[in-house]
């Protein structure tokens, strides 16, 4: 499964975080918000679509970060199509009732991610580290 994962920072650093619903593979861990990427549709019109459906924001600009690839021992695979979203408009909120949080890369570890978004978070924490 090819997924569009959104990195949306607030001015001072911290990134939002969504919970997954509890029904859902995974379900009940923390992630960063985006979703499936449809047939025939590119990545950044994927990343755009899913955080207006999840969010309520309009992407106007967004840059790669990093792909990374996942398989868990239930047979799913994934590849993340990470992307820093550098400028949008509203304010992000559930739009389908998820919970979101504002944690800097340092408060990460206090929230239990899918293992799938381990390299993504340890990009942030180099990030950090590379702004000290």
């Amino acid at each position: 499964m090819h997924v569009a994962v959104g990195i949306v920072a607030g001015a001072d650093g911290a990134v939002l975080i969504t919970r997954r619903p509890d029904h859902v593979h995974q379900g009940g861990l923390w992630e960063f918000p985006g979703g499936k990427v449809e047939h025939g549709e590119s990545v950044i019109a994927a990343l755009g679509r899913e955080l207006h459906e999840e969010l309520g924001i309009a992407v106007r600009a967004a840059e790669p970060l990093l792909q990374t690839g996942h398989a868990y021992p239930d047979d799913r695979r994934v590849l993340l199509d990470v992307w820093r979203v550098t400028d949008f408009e509203g304010e992000p909120h559930g739009r389908e009732g998820q919970p979101l949080v504002w944690a800097s890369p340092g408060e990460m570890e206090r929230y239990t991610f899918p293992a799938a978004d381990a390299p993504i978070i340890a990009a942030l924490l180099g990030e950090v580290g590379k702004a000290d």
